[in-house]
């Protein structure tokens, strides 16, 4: 460490040493991820995993990429990046377990004004804690500062994960019928979506962060910096227990542009907005930004993160799996017929 340093790169604005320090202060969050396929320390060129083979005859690699988006500018303005690791997270493995796979291991990228070890080190630890939670291991990333690129005190995160399943359990929608059930499961807020449309509303600063909401229970800032959820081990349990035969993650673009994706031609999706509870984050952003409800539901989750289409015998036992699970789970459509259409009634 004390070898490599360059004076000049540091005049610059980049100091080689933060980052040194850096990778040595996130080093325990690090390994306290990995699990038995990891083969390979911190600090390589490359993660290595290993697969156990021998738990599948076809074993299909899911991959999936996201980043956190401009939720990020919350962070920045209330100095608080200990859950924002989570949410890179979330937008991964929530996306590859819609195929039924189960992440493997996850890598991030983080490019930042200046490398400020502890802010780094405090993001990273979120990642691990996220990475925990859906059960994979975090084997690498990047921390790549950017000075002139990034404001100082600014920076962006984006993660890839890659999760496996068994070709013959893989998700798809050839099994859908007319009269199966959907089934949501409940977001912890916003997620990751949207903001932009919320910094808007709100006129996001960092005093107006700090305003009180009586229905929201806490500050405007605390709760619209609520980590995504990580539904993994929910759904994995879900699929060892019943046939699931469709996964929707609602991100961005909301009901109308995700739900469709678990569909397939000849079938629709008759919503009832009334058979689950509106999270009051949405209602405040509807009622302060005079939002059209059709912009909401094809804007954000309103509340529910996940949907999942079963056998209409299945629905109860399904909403029963998942609330053991810790979850909050409700009945809150069924499959139509109709061409991959999101009808909200």
């Amino acid at each position: 460490m004390e070898k490599s340093f360059s004076e000049s790169y540091k005049q610059a604005g980049v100091d080689v040493t933060a980052g040194y320090k850096s990778v040595e202060l996130m080093k325990e969050a690090v390994k306290s991820t990995y699990t038995e396929g990891v083969i390979s320390d911190l600090g390589g060129f490359g993660g290595l995993f290993a697969l156990d083979k021998s738990e599948f005859k076809e074993p299909i690699l899911v991959s999936g990429t996201d980043g956190v988006g401009t939720k990020l500018k919350l962070a920045f303005l209330m100095n608080k990046h200990n859950t924002i690791g989570q949410d890179c997270v979330a937008m991964c493995v929530n996306d590859i377990i819609c195929c039924g796979a189960k992440p493997l291991f996850f890598l991030d990228y983080m490019a930042l004004g200046k490398n400020v070890p502890e802010v780094v080190a405090t993001i990273v630890k979120g990642v691990a804690d996220g990475c925990k939670m859906a059960g994979c291991s975090l084997v690498g990333g990047e921390t790549a500062e950017m000075p002139g690129f990034y404001k100082e005190g600014e920076y962006d995160l984006a993660g890839f994960s890659v999760g496996v399943v068994e070709k013959s359990k893989m998700i798809d929608s050839k099994t859908i019928e007319i009269g199966d059930k959907v089934i949501g499961i409940s977001s912890s807020g916003v997620h990751s979506n949207g903001f932009s449309l919320v910094r808007k509303i709100f006129d996001v600063n960092e005093e107006n962060l700090k305003q009180q909401y009586d229905e929201l229970g806490l500050t405007l800032g605390e709760s619209l910096l609520t980590p995504t959820k990580i539904y993994v081990k929910p759904i994995l349990k879900l699929l060892d227990s019943i046939q699931v035969k469709g996964i929707s993650h609602i991100t961005g673009g909301g009901f109308y542009e995700n739900m469709p994706r678990m569909l397939k031609e000849g079938v629709s999706l008759e919503i009832q907005k009334d058979s689950y509870p509106v999270l009051p984050i949405f209602k405040l952003i509807q009622k302060i930004g005079n939002i059209p409800e059709r912009d909401m539901y094809n804007t954000f989750n309103m509340g529910i993160g996940m949907a999942v289409i079963v056998k209409k015998e299945d629905a109860k036992k399904a909403v029963e799996i998942l609330e053991q699970q810790g979850e909050k789970a409700y009945i809150i459509g069924e499959v139509i017929s109709g061409n991959k259409e999101i009808k909200i009634k």
